[in-house]
């Protein structure tokens, strides 16, 4: 069976005639929501199956890298967040995965994590928001170590892509990995591979997806999914689902933007079916509904019994799909690559601080920013560089600035605090930003030092060390004034709302059929 290529340098193969590495193929955005509908209908199930269901569920530990992330505070009402990492694997560790993955010669290799999807519920479960991360996002893989033999994988020399976290161990090092880019708390995961997604699919029974034209996913060499499809709507399910998702040949631009877009779709329509089939309330298509879902899965220690995941089916269901956010990661492109661009730091921002991305109630959101993971050193040992970012579009850096802010600082006893001599681009608003984890407690106080909102406190790759970048926004005075937050979804997230039933996937005219 043949199947969609992947992005290049993920493995061997040949495209236009001379050697190329294939593309990997990608699985099922399978979310949480969709689990917790289907356990939620086995809770009356006898004893006996009960402990059968919980036989069936495999578990791996949350969390196995060098990552600390505290969990967020409870807002005014006592209540905190749920963040969920699903995981699509690609493992080809079976015949049946191996037949619709392809790629022989990787049978037995390690799995890559092709699918990377974050599912945060609210604190007060009103709205949940959805955020996919492209699998060849350049990330800093921290340091994992195997649980099942000790193999400790040292912390990734440079950026490497993202996907390849989970064969640092397994899904723990991803969870780590998203902990260590985002700055969010996870609290459990939930990992499918290839086989998982098509009987689970075939168990649901269909889900309506729409293309605005005759579509072909295969091209003269033979890449593509294989989908094919008539121009209107459809009820998919099995293999024919899987092709869906993975199809990048024949939507819109043929990137993997487009894909997440085609993967949003589906996830949101299929959460509606789920709602609202009736079908679904026949105990037969239950019990394998249930028993297909927990074969399928791997799952943290914290969701690895029926019960468990009943539980969380109770919270998640309180959310009805009009808020429902789904969004991908905004990125641009490093070569062949991508990487996150500030606009993700927003997302996650608003992720950390529980902000509905749908901008509704959004004035009434009381959590906090989450504590740093370690406590700041002394300030006269906290080590600080200070940037002169204060131009605009129209007026140049006002010159001296680094050193006048260094100069309040070492005033108020961070004597370790200088300015950077350096040319650097000029910032809209005054950020600090700080390398790695164990440093975002020293910068959380140098920024209040300042008066800087925690709000601007970022993790950055670009900086080696606490780093305060003075902006436009203060370009001259000693009291910083923080301008107003702005709550708002970029709109490089392309976020889709799990109510927009009227979606439909733009075929790209070089894949059409008459």
């Amino acid at each position: 069976m043949k199947t969609e290529d992947s992005s290049p340098g993920d493995g061997p193969g040949e495209e236009g005639g001379s050697p190329r590495p294939r593309r990997r193929r990608r699985v099922l955005r399978w979310t949480a929501v969709t689990l917790a509908v289907v356990i939620a209908g086995t809770a009356g199930a006898g004893y006996l199956y009960y402990r059968h269901l919980n036989g069936n569920i495999q578990q791996a530990e949350l969390n196995i890298g060098d990552s600390k992330v505290a969990a967020p505070k409870p807002n005014a009402a006592g209540q905190t967040p749920l963040n969920i990492l699903v995981i699509g694997s690609d493992a080809r560790d079976t015949e049946e995965n191996q037949e619709l993955g392809g790629a022989r010669e990787t049978f037995g290799s390690a799995p890559l994590a092709d699918v990377q999807m974050l599912v945060h519920l609210s604190a007060d479960r009103s709205n949940m928001s959805v955020v996919s991360m492209p699998r060849d996002t350049l990330v800093q893989i921290p340091k994992c170590t195997d649980p099942e033999d000790g193999t400790v994988y040292p912390a990734s020399d440079g950026r490497t892509m993202t996907n390849q976290s989970l064969g640092h161990g397994g899904p723990g090092c991803t969870v780590a990995t998203w902990q260590e880019l985002t700055g969010i708390h996870i609290d459990h995961f939930v990992m499918v591979d290839f086989s998982g997604v098509v009987s689970m699919a075939d168990a649901i029974g269909g889900v309506p997806v729409c293309v605005d034209a005759n579509v072909h996913s295969r091209d003269s060499q033979g890449h593509g999914s294989g989908l094919k499809l008539t121009k209107g709507t459809h009820s998919i399910k099995g293999v024919q689902a899987l092709q869906w998702l993975r199809t990048r040949y024949g939507f819109e631009d043929g990137s993997d933007l487009a894909r997440a877009k085609a993967q949003h779709m589906y996830m949101n329509a299929m959460v509606r079916e789920l709602r609202e089939n009736a079908t679904l309330s026949s105990p037969n298509k239950l019990r394998r509904l249930a028993e297909e879902a927990t074969e399928a899965l791997t799952v943290d220690e914290g969701l690895d019994t029926v019960k468990k995941l009943y539980d969380l089916s109770t919270e998640l269901r309180k959310v009805e799909p009009a808020r429902i956010t789904m969004t991908t990661m905004p990125n641009r492109y490093v070569g062949a690559r991508v990487e996150p661009t500030e606009d993700a730091e927003q997302l996650f921002r608003l992720v950390r601080e529980d902000i509905p991305l749908d901008g509704q109630d959004a004035a009434q959101v009381t959590a906090s920013p989450s504590p740093p993971a370690d406590p700041a050193a002394p300030d006269d040992e906290i080590a600080v560089q200070v940037r002169n970012g204060s131009g605009t579009d129209t007026l140049a850096p006002v010159r001296g600035r680094a050193t006048s802010v260094a100069g309040l600082l070492t005033g108020d006893g961070f004597g370790k605090a200088v300015a950077d001599p350096g040319t650097y681009p000029s910032e809209a608003t005054t950020v600090v930003r700080y390398p790695s984890t164990d440093l975002q407690g020293d910068a959380v106080r140098v920024a209040a030092s300042l008066g800087i909102p925690q709000t601007a406190v970022r993790r950055s790759t670009a900086v080696s060390g606490v780093t305060v970048v003075v902006g436009a926004d203060w370009r001259d005075g000693g009291a910083y004034e923080a301008p107003k937050v702005d709550n708002s979804l970029p709109k490089t997230a392309e976020a889709l709302n799990g109510a927009d039933a009227s979606a439909c996937m733009h075929v790209d005219p070089d894949f059409t059929w008459s």
